[in-house]
C-alpha cells in the first residue's frame, strides 16, 4: 500500500487559492453598479423611444386607414362628374345628325292631351328613362303603363319619354337601337300621342319583349306589326321600322350621355352612383324607388305627385306636385 506523503493535499490547496477571486474594493462595486445601472436607464430609455415610435406610427397608420375609408364613404355619397367625359359625350350629341325635330334638349319627348310636345301648364312631368330591351322597364310599365295613359288624358301629367339604346349587347342584331329608333320615329311622324304610348306598352307585353338573357332574334316586321296594333298608320309604320335606321346616330350619342348626368345616378341601392333604367324623374328631381320599401310603384308614384288613386284619370282634378314644387313621397 502506498505511504502518504502528502504532496496531493498542498496541490489541492494551491489550485484553490488561484481560483478564488480577489475581493473588489468598495469604490470598484460602487462603480459597477453606477455603470449598470446606467446601462438599465438607456436600455429603458431606448425601449421608451421605440415604443414611442411604433405607437405614433400605429396612430398614423390608423388615421390613414380611418381616412381612406371616411373618404370612400363620402365620395360613395357625393359621386362626382367627370366634366371632360361629360362634355365631350355631349359634344358627340351635339354633332350628331340628324336630330327629332321635337325631342327635348336632353333627349326627352313630352306627351299630353294636348299632344307631343305641348306640355299642359301647372301639372308634373313625369320623365321615364328607358330601354326596350330592360326587364325592369318592361315590370313597370306593365305595373304604370295604364296610369300613365288614364293621367295623360285627363291633363293630369305631361308624360316625357327618354328612348336608350344601351342594352344592344344583349342581342345580336341591335334590338334597343332598332326599337328606340323606332318609337322616335313614330314620336315625330305621328300626332296622336295615345299611339306612342300604345306602342311602348305592346313592345313591353311579357310575351314579346325580349329576354336579355336569352335573346331570341326580333325582326324588323315584328315591330312593325306592333306600331300597326298600337293605331299607327301602315306608312308611318313602315317608315319606322326600315332599314334607315333614321335616328341612329343621334340615339347613340343620347345613350352614352345620358348615364353620365349625375341627376339621374341612383341615390341608394348597389347601383348607387350610376345611371340605370328604369330612371323616373318628376319636374326633373329623382324619385328614388330604392325607399318604397313594400309600397307597390303605382302606389308611391301617385304619393310623390300628390293625386289620390281615386282622382286618376279625372279631369280637373290636378295633382298637389306641380311645376317647382319638392317631391311629397
Amino acid at each position: 500500500m502506498a505511504a502518504n506523503t502528502g504532496k496531493s493535499n498542498t496541490n489541492k490547496n494551491t489550485t484553490q487559492a488561484q481560483r478564488k477571486p480577489k475581493p473588489a474594493t468598495r469604490k470598484a462595486r460602487q462603480a459597477a453598479a453606477e455603470a449598470a445601472a446606467k446601462a438599465r436607464a438607456e436600455q429603458a430609455a431606448k425601449d421608451r423611444r421605440t415604443q414611442t415610435i411604433i405607437g405614433v406610427a400605429v396612430v398614423v397608420i390608423i388615421a390613414l386607414v380611418l381616412g381612406l375609408i371616411g373618404f370612400n364613404i363620402w365620395k360613395s355619397n357625393h359621386p362626382t362628374q367627370d366634366a371632360g367625359e361629360y362634355n365631350k359625350a355631349w359634344s358627340e350629341v351635339q354633332k350628331a345628325e340628324p336630330k327629332p325635330a321635337h325631342s327635348t334638349e336632353k333627349g326627352g319627348f313630352v306627351l299630353s292631351k294636348n299632344g307631343l310636345d305641348k306640355p299642359v301648364k301647372g301639372v308634373p312631368t313625369v320623365a321615364v328613362y328607358m330601354d326596350f330591351m330592360c326587364p325592369g322597364c318592361g315590370a313597370m310599365e306593365r305595373q304604370l303603363g295604364t296610369t300613365y295613359q288614364q293621367m295623360v288624358d285627363a291633363g293630369q301629367i305631361n308624360l316625357e319619354i327618354h328612348p336608350m339604346a344601351f342594352m344592344d349587347r344583349y342581342s345580336t342584331d341591335e334590338y334597343s337601337t332598332r326599337a328606340g329608333n323606332a318609337a322616335i320615329e313614330i314620336a315625330e311622324s305621328d300626332s296622336d300621342p295615345n299611339h306612342l304610348l300604345k306602342f311602348i306598352e305592346l313592345m313591353y307585353a311579357e310575351d314579346f319583349q325580349p329576354n336579355e338573357s336569352d335573346y331570341q332574334p326580333v325582326s324588323n316586321d315584328d315591330i312593325k306589326g306592333r306600331a300597326i296594333a298600337a293605331g299607327v298608320s301602315e306608312s308611318v309604320a313602315a317608315k319606322a321600322t326600315d332599314k334607315d335606321y333614321q335616328y341612329k346616330s343621334w340615339l347613340s350619342a343620347m345613350s352614352t350621355f345620358t348615364p353620365l348626368r349625375s341627376e339621374l345616378w341612383n341615390r341608394s341601392g348597389q347601383l348607387k352612383g350610376q345611371m340605370s333604367t328604369p330612371t323616373i324623374t318628376v319636374n326633373g328631381t329623382y324619385w328614388d324607388r330604392n325607399k318604397l320599401g313594400t309600397t307597390d310603384m303605382r302606389t308611391g308614384l301617385l304619393k310623390a305627385i300628390g293625386l289620390d288613386s281615386s282622382a286618376v284619370g279625372k279631369e280637373g282634378k290636378l295633382p298637389s306636385l306641380g311645376t317647382g314644387t319638392e317631391l311629397t313621397y
